[in-house]
């Protein structure tokens, strides 16, 4: 195991900085490819090798990538390319962290509450952020599903 972590440790190196995700609902694979420094069809492949990167697909199997997806994507390319680990390696590190799209998501909405709030408004307001969220989500949904077979 020590040994393991020691090549690891060789392994690391500084990935180039990525760009930041703007505020967008969905990303075409392209812009995925992009806003997360690797190629397309890295993309596509690593789809088959980590059941967690499961972006949207429409009609002739386009992919629609959202902000989880490509904050997951950013990081199976820093476990492969940062921190040196096999694919297997990286898929069972993931695994281990189920709740870390909700935990992205909770950062993120946080960063939107007013200071000085008490716990209970704290709360209130992150439920209220969450449901926003949410409702953005079915809208974007909504708008996609209608503009596929043209009914609402």
């Amino acid at each position: 195991m020590a040994m393991e972590q020691g090549s690891r440790a060789k392994a690391a190196k500084a990935l180039a900085p990525l760009p930041e995700i703007p505020e967008k609902q969905y990303f075409s694979i392209s812009e995925a490819a992009e806003l997360c420094g690797v190629k397309a069809h890295v993309l596509r492949y690593w789809e088959q090798e980590f059941p967690q990167l499961r972006p949207l697909k429409r009609r002739g199997n386009r992919r629609y990538y959202q902000k989880h997806d490509l904050l997951l994507v950013r990081q199976i390319r820093a476990l492969l390319y940062g921190e040196g680990f096999t694919i297997h390696g990286a898929r069972e590190r993931i695994g281990q962290h189920p709740r870390q799209r909700h935990e992205d998501l909770d950062k993120q909405l946080v960063l939107d509450i007013e200071p000085g709030a008490e716990v209970q408004e704290l709360a209130e307001q992150l439920w209220q952020q969450r449901l926003r969220f949410l409702r953005r989500e079915v809208e974007a949904l909504q708008r996609l599903c209608a503009g596929s077979d043209g009914q609402p």
